[in-house]
């Protein structure tokens, strides 16, 4: 693949210009990083749609498991951001889920070990 590039004039002129000239090299990179992105935030604009008569009708039309797990992301977000606000430290958070636990929703309990499992346990889920 190489080959393709080093026998190529117009890379060696590309690769000579941004070497020896500093404000060609910013201009290409610049070219280079913006252009994608201009195109690509324009593709977004184009394809993002934000009907809500579309909006409504997808939220009516959801399926419970999704509606449920919703709010429950919606309640753990809203407790978290109180621990943030209250200016708690969780870093216990971290350290349950380093260890394979979970946190409880009572304040006085904080970690809650995951259920150790069994021979019986393991051969039931198969």
């Amino acid at each position: 693949m190489s080959i393709l590039w080093e026998k190529s004039p117009t890379w060696r002129w590309l690769v000579r210009r941004t070497r020896d000239s500093k404000p060609f090299f910013v201009a290409f990179a610049t070219l280079c990083g913006v252009v994608p992105g201009v195109l690509g935030f324009c593709v977004m604009q184009a394809t993002s749609s934000r009907a809500d008569q579309l909006e409504a009708h997808l939220r009516s039309t959801a399926r419970p498991e999704s509606t449920m797990m919703g709010q429950v992301n919606k309640e753990r977000l809203a407790e978290f951001l109180g621990e943030l606000q209250r200016k708690q430290d969780t870093n216990d958070r971290y350290v349950a889920a380093l260890k394979g636990e979970t946190l409880t929703r009572k304040p006085y309990v904080r970690i809650q070990p995951l259920p150790k499992q069994t021979a019986d346990d393991s051969t039931k889920q198969k």
